[in-house]
């Protein structure tokens, strides 16, 4: 695979509250799914692709992210630069916090998020718009099962957990031009940086179909840890195995009943 210059932003300082108290003495970062941390396992997806210029916005429990890439350097070649940007800034400063680092265009996104997603097809579609910013997104899951009635009131179905294929969420897998960096106000990605950039049409979003999840909380840990695992392979040694991404697929859809 190719080296490619465009480095890669990903958010690792936060606190990972919601996975207390997991997360007291280890940050989210370095969880555990399918046999890495599972920052590492985001990253795996960049250098299958061919970016292996890595920047880790760094702060809570910083330090543990720091010794297990310097304990691992050298061995997948990749380059990692860890930059401590606080341990309280918000998703919008830890990206400001590490401006210097970054190429012209880059990528970015969070440290808990996996998905297949096609990164060759996202930086075409960002390359394609007239914009200065593209958001990957995912048709939300409902995190409850539905229940189907008709007009007695009479249960027809029940269904576990679906997808709502007409609501659409933030997947991260970000890409940015850095010359937007000095027009952002506010420390907040999703509730400040991002609505301003939608209001001024220069937000666009890259729709990706395939799978995703993300890991919020000790209990999305253990669910992500098998689902991955049947994608987890096909992003070793720093290239896709397409056989094993369509496998992964096909098996997710089986048991997902789709």
């Amino acid at each position: 695979m190719q080296r490619r210059d465009m480095t890669v932003v990903i958010l690792c300082g936060g606190q990972g509250t919601r996975a207390y108290p997991y997360t007291m003495n280890m940050p989210k970062a370095l969880m555990p799914v399918s046999g890495a941390p599972i920052v590492e396992q985001v990253m795996r997806i960049y250098a299958s692709f061919g970016y292996w210029d890595f920047v880790l916005s760094v702060g809570y429990l910083k330090e543990q992210i720091i010794d297990y890439f310097a304990s691992t350097r050298g061995e997948n070649g990749w380059r990692v630069t860890c930059v401590d940007t606080g341990d309280k800034t918000d998703t919008a400063g830890r990206i400001l916090g590490v401006r210097d680092h970054l190429t012209p265009t880059f990528h970015a996104t969070y440290c808990d998020g996996l998905g297949d997603v096609d990164l060759d097809a996202l930086v075409e579609f960002h390359g394609g718009h007239d914009g200065v910013a593209t958001m990957t997104a995912v048709q939300l899951r409902s995190q409850y099962g539905i229940v189907g009635f008709n007009e007695d009131g009479r249960v027809t179905h029940f269904e576990e957990k679906p997808i709502i294929r007409d609501r659409w969420i933030n997947a991260g897998f970000f890409v940015f031009d850095r010359a937007t960096l000095d027009s952002w106000t506010g420390e907040n990605l999703e509730h400040q940086v991002l609505p301003q950039l939608a209001q001024d049409d220069r937000l666009f979003i890259y729709r990706h179909a395939g799978f995703w999840r993300s890991m919020d909380t000790h209990k999305d840990q253990q669910q992500l840890t098998p689902l991955w695992q049947e994608y987890a392979p096909a992003y070793l040694n720093g290239a896709r195995n397409h056989d094993l991404i369509a496998e992964g697929a096909r098996d997710q859809l089986a048991a997902e009943g789709a």
